[in-house]
């Protein structure tokens, strides 16, 4: 034996990455089907620089890996559309603040696009967020929508890879 706990075979983490606020959603595998075991957010503070951030989602995430140790990560990809580059280029240093602290802990990582995650949930890539919010509620037996959006989405992501560990396997 190394020490190393084994990582939770039923659990995963999806990740919205954001640097003011990263949402994250630990979904796990039950005999009754997926469930929510835990969300929150990561943020960091808008007056520090850039590093600091990009330091304090890793470290944020760091900690969500260590104390739930979930199968696999999924993030969402980062799309950089004419009209927003620089919010493209913020999430991509969220998205490398994530996936280092993946790596770190030797936990693998997918990427999932927003069509995948729409098509995944609702059968359709075009989805409208009430839509995707919907499915998420319903899939989790919720009784009422997850907020913040951060978590919902998050959510989201974990459900995609819910859902494709279990067509794999």
């Amino acid at each position: 034996m190394t020490g190393v706990e084994p990582r939770t075979l039923d659990l995963c983490l999806g990740v919205d990455p954001g640097l003011n606020r990263t949402g994250y959603a630990l979904v796990e595998r039950t005999p009754r089907g997926p469930v929510l075991r835990e969300g929150g957010v990561v943020r960091s503070r808008a007056d520090q620089s850039l590093a600091r951030r990009v330091y304090e989602i890793g470290a944020g995430i760091g900690e969500v890996l260590d104390e739930y140790r979930p199968q696999s990560v999924a993030v969402e990809q980062v799309f950089s559309f004419g009209r927003n580059p620089k919010t493209a280029l913020l999430m991509a240093h969220a998205r490398g603040a994530i996936l280092s602290a993946a790596a770190q802990r030797h936990i693998p990582v997918v990427h999932f696009t927003p069509t995948q995650v729409k098509r995944t949930l609702t059968g359709s890539g075009r989805a409208s967020k009430e839509q995707i919010q919907f499915a998420i509620k319903t899939e989790l037996r919720l009784a009422e929508i997850l907020e913040p959006n951060d978590v919902a989405d998050a959510s989201a992501v974990a459900l995609c890879l819910y859902h494709s560990i279990r067509f794999a396997a």
